[in-house]
């Protein structure tokens, strides 16, 4: 497997100190040097903040910005105490989930694909975006247009990948949009699993028991699931496989 989703330059390594307001965390880099790290993760990071795991930075020079530090991955122990790099920038999954639809990695489930479209409206009156709104090419055996949603997906347990991590009426809303557009169009849900150790995805009932409810409701109506796995490094993300649900 071990494809090469994306490249980046090496990111910067350091220790967390702490994460608060939601946005930002405290680093303390390999030199010493203490930093605020802006974190794109609004989430509550269930099993990702203890004080002293190993992170990774990215650093950027634009004189537009606040903060020169993102906070790109957290370091965390798997069910065997093996070391695993976990993805935290919510704003990655999307760009992982549209290289891996480009590269046909997906196909064997949506078919072959001829656009790909970002953030097209849909829903009732239109008030909402979908990640990705595809059309498929003429040789798809399946013509109809095909709206995917992503999730980022940090939580494990046991080595289940679950989502979300905490209650979302954003989530269960697209959900129930999702289930409205089939069977006229496919409806997919994408988990983006950003780290290697998970075998199976699940909802997070525990968090969001309306959430799960919604999510089986969407997929006895036909929603399509489709759980991609990804392993973080210091410079690459690589594509890791789909995951069976549970």
């Amino acid at each position: 497997m071990n494809d090469r989703i994306i490249d980046f330059d090496p990111l910067i390594e350091g220790v967390l100190i702490k994460r608060y307001k939601r946005f930002l965390a405290d680093i303390k880099l390999e030199n010493g040097e203490i930093v605020t790290a802006h974190c794109a993760n609004t989430g509550p990071m269930k099993g990702l903040l203890s004080k002293g795991a190993k992170v990774r930075l990215s650093v950027s020079h634009s004189p537009k910005r606040k903060l020169a530090f993102t906070w790109e991955q957290v370091c965390v122990l798997d069910k065997n105490n093996q070391e695993v790099w976990v993805g935290i920038n919510t704003l990655f999954a999307n760009k992982l989930i549209k290289k891996v639809i480009e590269k046909n990695l997906l196909k064997e489930i949506i078919g072959e694909i001829e656009t790909i479209t970002s953030e097209v409206p849909y829903g009732k009156d239109k008030k909402s975006r979908i990640d990705f709104f595809l059309t498929p090419k003429s040789s798809n055996p399946d013509n109809r247009n095909i709206y995917i949603e992503v999730k980022n997906t940090t939580w494990i347990l046991n080595n289940i990948a679950l989502f979300p991590d905490t209650v979302t009426k954003r989530g269960q809303k697209h959900l129930i949009e999702l289930k409205e557009l089939i069977p006229e169009s496919k409806s997919v849900l994408v988990p983006c699993i950003t780290r290697k150790d998970a075998e199976f995805f699940t909802p997070g009932d525990e968090a969001d028991p309306l959430y799960g409810k919604l999510f089986r409701e969407s997929s006895s109506a036909g929603m399509i699931t489709i759980p991609c796995s990804f392993e973080f490094h210091k410079d690459q993300v690589t594509w890791n496989g789909i995951k069976p649900l549970k």
